[in-house]
């Protein structure tokens, strides 16, 4: 290895630490290391009732039990615009403390690689588009998810802080919204995508002429297809090491009204959408420009917004109790 760079032989060879290895991201990264030929028995995967990633005590403790090269952080407390406004507080705390004790566990037991992610989320509301890396610190995020975004960024600052002092390979990733199988279809805690489906054909099956989504359908998003975003996470843990914010994104936007339409058509909802604009509308646009991913790693995106929305329907309607149960 030379400067956070493994070939590919190397990589196979390392020992991962996968934060929120179980959660939605997680076990999508863990197919992905597989692929690469990573053993699952190199892969650990701390369970949250044995380490508590907000208390420095018990990071240490996983870091030093995983001995593991590389650690991936993808664990995070996160949701759509209602959790945000519900748990502002705990959105910023347990994000913040879950980055610091880790960013600084892994320097003292000298992790090789760590790989963060942030969120689009942290960009700032009023951003032009498509969004630059540059553009990332311009300015204070959408209020609704401020306290999730400026943790992000602190983070991105110190993995960078580490990197200028210690010479630590930390990495900061931002993916846009993902979506897809394994998703979060918890009402009040999941985004978009996930929300819609599960509203659309819950009011199928009881013949509900209506559903009321919030805002008024104008704020526009890009969705990235998360076996997407997991394959360009492990592309980026094997070879790439630079600071800054590195996009991950499908390059395609869409408004909110057009993506609940097309979610009620894919599944056969010919009811009518209402919006109720006493709600927020969240960020205005969002949508970034990966092109940093695209030279640095060869980042790309296999999987179009009605193919990933057909895969995770199909995947709902399969698996409706193991979704609910978890929500």
């Amino acid at each position: 290895m030379s400067n956070g760079i493994f070939s590919q032989d190397a990589f196979r060879r390392q020992r991962f630490l996968v934060t929120g290895g179980e959660g939605f991201l997680g076990r999508h990264v863990r197919l992905e290391l597989e692929r690469a030929g990573v053993t699952a028995e190199q892969i650990v995967v701390p369970r949250a009732d044995e380490y508590d990633l907000t208390c420095q005590q018990a990071t240490r403790r996983l870091v030093q039990e995983a001995r593991a090269g590389i650690v991936l952080h993808l664990a995070g407390d996160a949701g759509g615009i209602a959790a945000g406004r519900e748990h502002p507080g705990r959105f910023f705390y347990e994000n913040m403390a879950m980055g610091v004790h880790l960013i600084e566990a892994a320097r003292v037991s000298g992790v090789e690689k760590f790989v963060q992610i942030a969120g689009a989320g942290a960009y700032p509301k009023f951003t032009t588009v498509p969004f630059h890396e540059g553009d990332f610190w311009n300015g204070y995020p959408d209020e609704a998810q401020a306290p999730f975004g400026v943790a992000k960024k602190a983070l991105v600052v110190m993995a960078d802080a580490y990197r200028s002092e210690y010479g630590f390979h930390g990495i900061s990733l931002i993916p846009t919204t993902l979506y897809g199988p394994h998703d979060c279809f918890d009402l009040k805690t999941a985004h978009v995508i996930p929300s819609l489906i599960r509203k659309v054909i819950e009011a199928r099956e009881n013949n509900q002429d209506t559903i009321v989504c919030w805002g008024d359908g104008s704020p526009t998003r890009e969705f990235l297809y998360v076996e997407d975003a997991a394959r360009g996470i492990v592309d980026a843990a094997r070879s790439f090491s630079e600071p800054g914010p590195v996009n991950l994104g499908s390059g395609h936007e869409t408004t909110v009204k057009a993506l609940a339409r097309q979610i009620a058509d894919l599944c056969a909802f010919d009811g009518q959408i209402v919006w109720d604009a006493s709600k927020p509308n969240g960020q205005p646009r969002r949508c970034l420009d990966s092109t940093r991913a695209a030279e640095a790693f060869g980042f790309h995106t296999a999987i179009g917004l009605e193919q990933g929305l057909r895969a995770t329907i199909a995947w709902y309607r399969q698996h409706r109790s193991e979704a609910l149960a978890t929500a």
